[in-house]
């Protein structure tokens, strides 16, 4: 690996670390000689994560901190601790994220209120903490945002995401703006589909299995969706390197340049795959994580969900999507 990639010596946050596409980020920094700070909710979880991390990388710093990025005295220490016990801060990447998929008759305010205090606050919180840190880097503070290729246009059944996603896109090309000429670059990111296992802890309202079915298989369907650990790898380099702008996934670099040259073509391709997903049965409104949702019935749905979600499967258990769980 170059120089220009070594990170020895460099402290480094990742918020939303503990699995999944965080958790391999941190691994990927955790590669390159940085010292790394895992923050999430979960504390059990955080644990195992650090565990995964110190298999791989047996001599490396790694640090964990329970926190919750909607509450911003939290997220305040959380940078307050990481530079008292690692001398600084140099890296920061905001990915803490939910995943709701329901029709929008299955949703109430409250779940758009929930996606918006997680992903938009919670990034807006770990940037407006992290700056006075990341302006005293030596080497130049890099601060991140993970937003979506839902961030880039309405993706019919993930309206909450889409909505909160867009709000962090245009944060991190603000914030970009603001910091220009300080030392500090701030990269925004786009990711299409990955293969991470987030089915699992996503939410599914409405005809929850049928959503569960189509969600799970195209994440895990590799001409559409991405090797996490690929895109990891592409993230952080990206970071590293100060790119302003990274959108991953063939398809998430296509429907990104559809809506900006066709937004009105985009939409109604869009409204097209809405009437072709799952509408909402009568009945209570509710969201159920993917891990207590029952796969769709048929052989024919399961065959089609179990051949999509196999390498889905598989990246749950090794990116720390399964409670502990084998």
């Amino acid at each position: 690996m170059g120089s220009a990639d070594d990170l020895g010596g460099l402290s480094a946050v990742v918020a939303g670390g503990s699995r999944g596409l965080g958790l391999l980020m941190a691994d990927r920094l955790l590669a390159r000689g940085c010292a790394v700070t895992i923050a999430a909710r979960d504390g059990a979880e955080l644990e195992r994560a650090r565990a995964k991390l110190l298999a791989r990388h047996p001599a490396a710093t790694v640090r964990t901190t329970v926190c919750d990025v909607r509450d911003q005295a939290g997220v305040r220490e959380l940078f307050t601790a990481a530079r008292e016990a690692l001398g600084g801060v140099d890296i920061v990447i905001a990915n803490a994220g939910i995943i709701q998929v329901a029709p929008l008759e299955a949703l109430r305010a409250e779940e758009f209120e929930d996606a918006m205090r997680t992903m938009f606050h919670g990034a807006l919180h770990t940037a407006l903490e992290a700056l006075p840190h990341l302006r005293k880097s030596p080497a130049g503070g890099r601060l991140a945002l993970i937003s979506s290729v839902g961030g880039l246009l309405g993706v019919p059944h993930l309206l909450p995401y889409s909505c909160a996603k867009a709000a962090i896109g245009v944060l991190a090309e603000g914030l970009r703006a603001e910091t220009a000429g300080s030392g500090v670059s701030v990269s925004a990111v786009y990711p299409g589909l990955m293969r991470t296992g987030s089915h699992l802890h996503a939410t599914f309202g409405g005809a929850r299995s049928q959503e569960y079915g189509w969600f799970s298989t195209l994440a895990g369907t590799p001409l559409v969706s991405m090797n996490a650990g690929r895109a990891a790898e592409r993230i952080v380099r990206a970071v590293v390197r100060r790119r302003t702008r990274l959108v991953l996934t063939p398809a998430a670099r296509a429907a990104g340049l559809a809506h900006g040259i066709a937004p009105a073509a985009t939409t109604r391709l869009s409204g097209v795959a809405a009437r072709l997903l799952p509408s909402a049965p009568g009945g209570p409104l509710g969201q159920r994580e993917g891990k207590d949702v029952d796969p769709p019935r048929g052989p024919v749905a399961r065959a089609v969900q179990r051949a999509g979600s196999a390498l889905n499967e598989r990246a749950a258990r090794a990116y720390n999507e399964r409670d502990g769980k084998p």
